[in-house]
């Protein structure tokens, strides 16, 4: 039995607000948090920078109003073996994607991302095995975008969720699978300009992801688990854009839109009461969580700019057939500690582009340890 899984499933089951705090400041509690892992070995040896990045086939994750500007069609297969040192896990994920674009102003898209835990041993508090379970999620996702103009474009998107992390009763909790629906919009912004040697193209593009209704994991309906709704912003700028060097920078800045944990009062032995001495109540309703978000945190302003995450990256490419890249991710120690630097490389032989990406975590946290993406994609618009 693996610690990191069965912490990871159980903070999934929304358990009480009342644990010990031995921090003033906590991580945001969410559900489903496999929606935040980039599938596209492409953008995640950027630093997962994903808006500035030029559009293709997996432009679903990060924005999907970037699909009009990708080209006429495209497909995209990844895989990622997760944490793939610990050698007795199997835990690993899959995406697929595609998208068809009509007359040059309007796209339709589709994706499946996959993610499975492999087997975790349920256990009762005196170490008696429970159960023998293999936990998973998936997602299936419909996009439309259509072009604004010609520079700028929309799009909306409709996901289903399931989220299976356990079943039965465990630690007097009934756990069931969890369902939910959710949705995305987004802005983008793409022209060019002659600042060095010709064609360079600029971006920036905003997108409100997984908005939608709350998980319920155990019997109790009082229970329920934000998704993890985000804010994302960003841009890039490609230069040097001749026929055979392409240099571009993309950064993008990220917040949850979802309660911070407030601080509870103590008793007289050291142990968190019901009532709310910082903070507000997390029970609360989506609409209410998202605009409340950006002031809840009871650390005030300073909390509120940790829950703030920063992904950085550049790519070179050559001729469009070789490409090499490298980011950073950076997300506070209290609100996450996901903390990376990514290497990639990419190859494209007529359309046909394979794309590897390394992660080299740089924190203290074990949520993410070295691990390979890889991505096989195929699209007709060689001119990107």
């Amino acid at each position: 039995m693996k610690q990191w899984i069965l912490t990871a499933l159980m903070a999934a089951v929304a358990v009480h607000p009342l644990m010990a705090q031995k921090s003033q400041q906590q991580p945001l509690n969410i559900g489903a948090s496999f929606l935040l892992v980039n599938p596209d070995a492409r953008t995640s040896g950027m630093g997962d920078a994903v808006t500035g990045a030029e559009p293709d086939a997996n432009s679903m994750f990060g924005n999907a109003a970037k699909l009009p500007f990708a080209g006429p069609w495209g497909v995209s297969a990844s895989y990622a073996p997760w944490m793939f040192d610990l050698n007795d896990q199997k835990t690993h994920m899959a995406y697929v994607s595609a998208f068809k674009t009509f007359e040059e102003q309007q796209s339709i898209g589709i994706s499946v991302k996959y993610f499975n835990y492999g087997e975790v041993t349920f256990r009762d508090e005196n170490g008696m095995e429970l159960q023998q379970y293999r936990p998973k999620e998936y997602a299936i996702d419909a996009t439309y975008a259509r072009k604004l103009g010609q520079k700028f474009s929309l799009a909306v998107a409709l996901r289903y969720i399931r989220s299976e992390m356990g079943s039965g009763t465990f630690n007097g909790q009934q756990l069931q699978p969890a369902n939910a629906v959710a949705g995305d919009v987004g802005l983008y912004y793409q022209a060019y300009a002659n600042h060095i040697e010709g064609g360079n193209r600029y971006c920036w593009g905003v997108s409100f992801t997984n908005l939608g209704s709350r998980l319920r994991y155990s019997d109790d309906n009082t229970k329920k688990t934000f998704l993890p709704m985000n804010l994302r912003i960003g841009g890039g700028y490609s230069f040097v854009h001749t026929e055979d060097h392409t240099f571009t920078l993309a950064a993008d800045v990220n917040k949850l839109l979802v309660p911070t944990p407030p601080i509870y009062k103590l008793d007289i032995n050291g142990v968190p009461t019901n009532e709310i001495e910082k903070g507000k109540d997390p029970n609360r309703g989506v609409a209410d969580a998202v605009f409340s978000s950006f002031g809840d945190a009871p650390g005030g302003f300073q909390e509120e700019l940790r829950e703030f995450s920063v992904a950085a990256g550049m790519e070179y490419n050559y001729q469009r057939k070789f490409f090499v890249r490298t980011g950073y991710f950076y997300e506070h120690p209290d609100k996450g500690n996901r903390q990376h630097f990514t290497a990639g490389i990419g190859v494209n032989i007529q359309g046909f582009q394979v794309d590897v990406a390394y992660l080299m975590p740089t924190g203290t946290s074990q949520i993410r340890r070295r691990s390979f993406n890889f991505t096989l994609m195929y699209s007709p618009f060689v001119n990107r």
